[in-house]
């Protein structure tokens, strides 16, 4: 007797084996796309945490390869024992600056004031003669110094009509205002120099013994940068003037959007080639705004990150030549050496450019003789890069979302704009010029968060314009706000342009106007 058994059919088989591989396919590609996920996620994780807790140079420190190599299995073998050393003596002598270091090593130049203390001679030694003085010298600080200056004037009565009439009280910067010139040049350097925002200039002046409103202080603030709003204009027709200018954006919150939140506007700051830098206001970071600011009057060759707009801004004007950054080009391959060990090689060869432009500057090269320096020692290092990143993407283990790939893309993409310093000697192979002239406002964003409206932003864009081109001068701010803000007012229109730190520094500096607060004695005019 023969026992059939039941065998599925032969479709209905393979119908389930079809609908298995595809399940299998289909569960594949997820978890790829999850690995994918979790690596973006994870280098991204890496990012922020190098910018919380990593170095903030870009500089990388050398390492012996050998050494290095060892590092990677976790041990170092066969070391070489360290060379013999002997001890060695030197002595140096003290150096002094006119007398202005002492024997506690207090360092202070001919402004800063001294008060003299006579220390009694003590009663044991009160029989012997005083043949010299030895000082020491203390740094010793007040309270927040403020003082009020009290103007007394005469009242005359007149012989004619025996009227009284009081003498004029001396000119104010603003008519009937409470505040005298140095107190606007000092709020403005707290401000915008050293970062101080007005609420805690404000409780300065409370522990000080003085009483004023906030309000006052923002008002102050206001009506000051829009008094020196023409300075900043010429200094910024003068900018546009440069044959190289350099350019960029950054953030900040400006402006009223609805309740608890405020509008993302932006600064674009432009760094000329007579090292002056102009803050510039947009709500916007679109195209339009480069195109205002430049419009028809800068020719020349204009250096920026890799925005994409600055490149289709340069494309519609024939008579501007775009050049681009290094260093935002080596940041991608940076941020790459976490997941691929070959970006090294990139950081290498980039290190090496910037060693050859490092030594081409410290021999003071200018003109026809410093592009022949980059011709010979930067282009056949760049030629290598273009060499190892075309190489680089042959390889089918890189994919387009890689780190890496990502770097080699954005450098390639860019391959004529960062070639350009090649040909023109006075085009900067980078932009870190402009993010150091540019870095106080970020970090004042960190003191005073935000701007309460679009027109204090182009005020603090108009002030930190002079301020920055201040430091950039060697002219101290403070002197400076002191001698224009009198000046201002007086100085020809047609001839603002000598009130820029620039031109002033040639014009003004020698014989600067001065405050009645530093002027010699106790009288008005002494």
């Amino acid at each position: 007797m023969s026992l059939s058994v039941p065998v599925p059919e032969y479709d209905a088989v393979v119908a389930d084996n079809t609908v298995l591989r595809e399940r299998t396919a289909a569960l594949t590609c997820e978890l790829q796309s999850a690995q994918r996920q979790l690596e973006a996620t994870q280098q991204q994780l890496d990012w922020f945490k190098r910018q919380l807790f990593g170095s903030t140079s870009e500089k990388r420190t050398e390492i012996d390869p050998a050494i290095q190599a060892s590092l990677l299995t976790g041990l170092i073998e066969d070391a070489p024992a360290p060379p013999e050393t002997e001890t060695v003596e030197i002595t140096r002598a003290k150096k002094t600056r006119d007398g202005a270091v002492n024997d506690t090593g207090l360092r202070f130049d001919e402004t800063v004031p001294v008060r003299v203390i006579d220390v009694p001679v003590p009663d044991d030694l009160a029989g012997g003669e005083v043949i010299a003085t030895h000082s020491t010298f203390r740094l010793a600080q007040r309270r927040a110094s403020y003082e009020v200056l009290e103007y007394r004037c005469p009242v005359i009565k007149l012989l004619d009509s025996g009227k009284p009439q009081t003498t004029p009280v001396p000119g104010s910067i603003f008519t009937g205002s409470l505040a005298d010139v140095s107190f606007l040049a000092g709020l403005l350097v707290d401000k915008f120099c050293f970062h101080l925002p007005l609420y805690r200039q404000h409780q300065r002046l409370a522990a000080g013994g003085i009483t004023l409103a906030r309000a006052t202080l923002t008002q102050l603030v206001g009506r000051t940068a829009a008094l020196l709003a023409p300075i900043h204009l010429a200094q910024l027709e003068h900018v546009l003037t440069s044959r190289v200018l350099a350019m960029d954006e950054t953030p900040i919150k400006a402006g009223h959007k609805t309740k608890g939140k405020l509008e993302s506007g932006y600064f674009w700051p432009l760094y000329g080639d007579a090292d002056e830098i102009s803050f510039t206001f947009s709500p916007s970071r679109g195209r339009a705004h480069i195109e205002d600011t430049l419009a028809e009057h800068f020719t020349g060759t204009l250096v920026t990150d890799g925005y994409a707009a600055y490149g289709r801004y340069a494309d519609a004007r024939p008579g501007v030549t775009h050049a681009q950054c290094w260093a935002h080009t080596r940041r991608g391959f940076e941020r790459a050496l976490d997941s691929d060990p070959q970006a090294q090689h990139a950081l290498a060869l980039i290190g090496d450019l910037y060693k050859a432009e490092a030594a081409i500057r410290e021999k003071q090269r200018e003109g026809p003789d410093k592009q022949a320096a980059r011709t010979r020692h930067c282009e056949p290092v760049i030629r290598a890069f273009w060499r190892w990143c075309d190489t680089q993407c042959q390889r089918l283990d890189l994919e387009p979302k890689h780190p890496l790939a990502k770097a080699i893309a954005y450098a390639l993409e860019r391959q004529a704009a960062l070639e350009v310093f090649l040909a023109d000697p006075d085009v900067p192979i980078d932009t870190n010029h402009l993010e150091r002239g540019l870095r106080p406002i970020p970090m004042g964003r960190r003191n005073w968060l935000f701007c309460w409206s679009e027109v204090g932003a182009e005020h603090v864009g108009i002030i930190q314009s002079l301020i920055s081109t201040c430091r950039l001068h060697g002219v101290d701010p403070y002197t400076y706000l002191v001698d224009v803000l009198q000046r201002v007012g007086l100085h020809p229109a047609k001839r603002v342009a000598e009130l820029t730190p620039r031109l002033w520094k040639d014009h003004f500096a020698d014989q600067p106007l001065r405050s009645d607060i530093d002027r010699v004695g106790n009288n008005v005019g002494e």
